[in-house]
């Protein structure tokens, strides 16, 4: 059930990504003022990557786009193994997943990715959903791997510390008694 679930959180995401990056680029989207003072619309094409680096570098765009390619397929290797237990991870790997691939649809169709929300006055520029996505998703992951479940590194819940003692112990004396 946890794959169905995940694939669906990755496609509603990718879907969504793909539409507001079409929405954007089909009405070239462009707020003049600031929304807050930090946000507003601004459609870009960007031939390179996370700040424009490598959009004149052929080469190194290739790479960037293998890399990316292998990220995805990594992604998919650890959902189904390292995390095949852990649903809160799956879920952070779902919506990094579909913030990859939406922008390595770009990449491949157009040869440039879709930027629309320009966030530059907090130090960010231009960027999309599919970025947020990969942030987000990342952020959720690192939180989850830290403090959800009994395999995190520092478990909020005391049931979880419990069990994951209760875990180590039980490794121990199989050990203890494999040397005997």
């Amino acid at each position: 059930m946890t794959v169905l679930v995940c694939a669906l959180i990755s496609l509603v995401l990718l879907f969504a990504d793909l539409v507001i990056k079409g929405w954007a680029e089909a009405v070239n989207v462009y707020q003049a003022d600031y929304f807050l003072g930090f946000i507003r619309w601004n459609f870009e094409e960007n031939p390179g990557m996370a700040f424009g680096m490598l959009a004149n570098n052929r080469t190194g765009m290739i790479v960037i786009t293998a890399l990316t390619v292998v990220m995805i397929i990594g992604l998919v290797v650890l959902f189904f193994t390292a995390f095949k237990h852990n649903k809160p991870a799956r879920v952070g790997l779902a919506i990094i997943e579909a913030g990859a691939i939406g922008n390595l649809v770009d990449r491949l169709i157009l040869g440039y990715v879709r930027d629309m929300v320009d966030v530059s006055p907090i130090g960010f520029g231009v960027c999309n959903f599919a970025d947020f996505y990969i942030t987000g998703g990342a952020v959720f992951l690192i939180f989850v791997i830290m403090f959800i479940g009994k395999d995190a590194v520092l478990p909020l819940k005391k049931k979880w510390r419990d069990a994951a003692k209760a875990e180590a112990e039980e490794k121990e004396r199989a050990k203890a008694a494999k040397k005997q």
